[in-house]
């Protein structure tokens, strides 16, 4: 099922970055966790009001898309379903906050990201960052993470889906047999990229979104490949 790329070729490598790169979800659980607790439902266990959340976001992206606006907007509809209480504006306000705060916490990067890119970028390996979300939050992100510098360019995208990887390829004019997505997301990363018949790299991480499970794809075409490693270091043992 997983395979190695041709040593010694020069790679396209389009990378994710939340949960890739640098941390993210870690910091939407403790807002949820906080959010739950405030909420302290008496009929409805933390796990059942996880649920409703869950169902709540799946819907608020199909109208506000990702990111902080989004989940805060989420939470707070999630309160109105869930409380007998009604949301006033304070109330509103309060909520809102278990979101804005996130925009508060450090681009935290992950173990050994720059010397694998700074390993990657000297490899002459072509290096493109594609992330989903609100363009402003996570041109942010970038911009303060300091790894712009590895990235020949950037792309922030409102789904990653099949119809994404097929544009960034067209657009770019990238050799499908040597263009992998690197990401920890099956959903987003790998299976919609072997879908538009790119490789994929999957890097499993502890806390990827929920919303994000999948079952892990397989290659859809001969010579696609799928290479699965335990940790982002890891790409300079294979590229």
């Amino acid at each position: 099922m997983f395979s190695q790329p041709q040593n010694g070729t020069s790679q396209t490598l389009l990378i994710d970055a939340d949960d890739t790169l640098w941390e993210n979800n870690i910091y939407f659980e403790r807002s949820i966790a906080d959010f739950i607790s405030f909420l302290n439902h008496h009929e409805f266990t933390p796990e059942q009001v996880r649920e409703r959340l869950n169902q709540v976001e799946r819907e608020s992206i199909k109208t506000h898309g990702y990111g902080i606006h989004s989940f805060g907007n989420a939470l707070c509809r999630t309160f109105e379903c869930l409380s007998v209480e009604p949301l006033t504006d304070e109330l509103r306000e309060r909520i809102r906050r278990f979101a804005l705060r996130i925009a508060d916490h450090p681009v935290e990067i992950i173990r050994e990201v720059p010397e694998t890119l700074e390993y990657l970028s000297s490899k002459t390996h072509h290096l493109i960052l594609m992330t989903k979300g609100n363009p402003a939050e996570q041109m942010s992100k970038v911009e303060r993470s300091g790894l712009a510098e590895y990235f020949a360019a950037v792309e922030v995208v409102a789904e990653k889906n099949a119809p994404a990887y097929h544009g960034v390829a067209e657009k770019y004019g990238l050799d499908h047999d040597v263009t992998w997505m690197v990401g920890n997301s099956p959903r987003s990363d790998v299976n919609p990229a072997l879908e538009a018949g790119l490789n994929a790299v999957f890097i499993p991480h502890d806390m990827t979104w929920i919303l994000e499970h999948a079952e892990l794809g397989v290659p859809q075409k001969a010579g696609q490949k799928l290479l699965k490693i335990g940790g982002f270091s890891e790409l300079r043992q294979h590229f």
